[in-house]
């Protein structure tokens, strides 16, 4: 149902109607692809960049959201000048010696829409003043309700809030009745269908008009993430009002995934965290053969994925030409095998410029400061093979572009030279028969829902295309003594065997161990039963 409530427009005066649910979501393009919010991490560069691989026709269907902000953090002013370095260094809409000229976040005219801002809070007052400073700059204001970080129990916010209710009501209500444009959340479900439902109502009723699920439990983090269960949102989609707009996250490996998961869940649009950034192109569907030639590999056994030196290249030209506002240095057409291009290059010394002064450009810049840790996220996979490309990043100082340049050249030559050598070999340099047998070994003993190959070999590629980071599963993290209980745990334990009566002395065994294992054993008995997907991460 659409609300009639009327708003300022803030940017243009006068007033306007404020839309609210399927209406809204409507009105900004019904978005089926959704860039998640990350902290420090879906910055404007980046989502600039999974925006530049979407066809024209499909770029409204794609809607980002910010990193997270803290609320309390990005609301509160100074007496004097710098007024909020925090909000400055975070979120720049506006250019800082002209606040009258858009700049970066949520410019319309350089495509940063449609664009949710998300927050952090466990202040009605504080997330309110803090939306209203980015209401005319994005078209809705989302609650984070899904952190499930240390940092988050912390300072009482995220996932932390899901056992007050009441509190959630008057965080998004506030929102709600008082802000210009409409509030969204993003949750994580509860011990079980019935609860995450009554969940999920409350924050409909306090007036959130699109509602995120990440179909993980709290304590599904790390080696303990395992499988999102979509169960869990298709039964808030049959038991929800059908007007009821609803995202699914939770399991996006690789595009495919996505509309498996729509499929699965009824979802109106799906949303990828980890999956994005190991594939920024994840939302754009497959270029058709021919199409893209110099920055999509085909393989001879017909998979195919996006060079990791083409969309470096991509990230660094928007760097240049939008964060420092200039034209992209000249380069060399990416290397095509058998295209008869010249490989003289290849024999060129590469060398990285040393780091400018003390103060690098990454201070106060969301853009420059993001950059080497998605070059790790993006290179993943590159940098086991290529341990100089490694040490490079490592010492990059954040925000000199000329370095990053020179560690873009480095990537360059690699890929050409392992593509050359995949030709040469007819393909047999990328072949590895007893990987491959291990791994489908692996499935027959365990089955698909209790290992990681299938997922490793359904989405594996060669080191110079992106390709997603997959987790172990939780079993497998516990086999290999990845998972243990925390110091807390392990002191419990021990007066638990104390308080039983059994003498610990030196060099005796005791029942430690075995309670170790049942520990670890709880912790992955509270997680959902979903078992439906190879899935293992995203």
């Amino acid at each position: 149902m659409a609300a009639v409530t009327t708003t300022t427009d803030e940017m243009g005066g006068g007033l306007k109607r404020k839309l609210h649910g399927r209406e809204f979501y409507e009105s900004i393009g019904s978005p089926k692809y959704i860039l998640a919010p990350m902290v420090d991490q879906s910055e404007f560069a980046w989502r600039m960049l999974s925006r530049s691989f979407m066809p024209p026709e499909l770029q409204p269907k794609l809607l980002a959201y910010t990193p997270m902000f803290h609320a309390r953090l990005f609301s509160q002013d100074a007496a004097k000048p710098p007024y909020n370095k925090y909000r400055d260094s975070h979120f720049q809409c506006v250019l800082p010696k002209d606040p009258n000229t858009l700049w970066l976040d949520g410019n319309p005219l350089v495509g940063d829409r449609p664009l949710f801002v998300q927050f952090c809070a466990n202040d009605p007052q504080h997330l309110l003043a803090a939306a209203l400073k980015v209401a005319p700059y994005c078209d809705a204001v989302d609650l984070n309700l899904g952190c499930p970080q240390g940092i988050a129990k912390k300072g009482h916010y995220g996932s932390f809030l899901q056992e007050d209710q009441e509190l959630i009501y008057r965080l998004i209500n506030t929102l709600h009745l008082n802000l210009p444009i409409p509030v969204t959340a993003k949750i994580r479900i509860l011990e079980t269908k019935e609860k995450t439902l009554a969940y999920a109502q409350n924050v409909l009723k306090a007036g959130a008009s699109i509602l995120t699920v990440h179909g993980r439990r709290r304590e599904q983090k790390s080696h303990l993430t395992g499988i999102a269960d979509w169960e869990y949102i298709r039964y808030l989609r049959d038991n929800l009002p059908p007007e009821t707009v609803i995202f699914a996250n939770g399991n996006i490996l690789e595009h495919g995934d996505i509309e498996a998961c729509l499929a699965a869940t009824g979802a109106d649009g799906v949303m990828s965290a980890e999956g994005n950034l190991s594939n920024p192109a994840i939302f754009a569907p497959e270029p058709q053969p021919g199409e893209f030639e110099d920055e999509f590999w085909r393989g001879r056994d017909g998979k195919g994925g996006w060079r990791v030196d083409a969309v470096f290249r991509r990230y660094l030209d928007i760097l240049h030409k939008y964060v420092k506002g200039g034209e992209p240095p000249e380069r060399r057409p990416l290397f095509v095998p058998n295209k008869g291009m010249d490989t003289s290059w290849l024999q060129e010394e590469i060398i990285i410029p040393a780091k400018k002064g003390s103060k690098s450009e990454a201070v106060g810049n969301p853009n420059y400061g993001a950059l080497q840790a998605h070059m790790f996220h993006l290179l993943r996979h590159f940098v086991t093979k290529h341990h100089d490309v490694r040490d490079a990043l490592a010492r990059a100082r954040l925000g000199e572009l000329e370095q990053f340049e020179g560690i873009y050249k480095m990537v360059e030559k690699k890929v050409a030279e392992g593509l050359i050598e995949y030709e040469e070999t007819n393909g047999k340099s990328m072949e590895d028969p007893a990987e491959e047998e291990r791994l489908k070994k692996l499935v027959e003993e365990m089955g698909p829902t209790e290992t990681s190959a299938a997922a490793i070999l359904r989405c594996k590629r060669p080191w110079w295309c992106v390709q997603p980071i997959i987790r172990p599963l939780p079993k497998e993290a516990m086999a290999k003594g990845a998972i243990q209980p925390g110091k807390k745990d392990k002191k419990r334990m021990a007066e638990d065997e104390a308080n039983g009566g059994e003498k610990r002395v030196k060099g005796e065994e005791t029942n430690v161990e075995a309670k170790v294992v049942e520990v670890v054993r709880e912790e992955l008995e509270k997680q959902t039963s979903f078992q439906t997907s190879e899935l293992v991460s995203g």
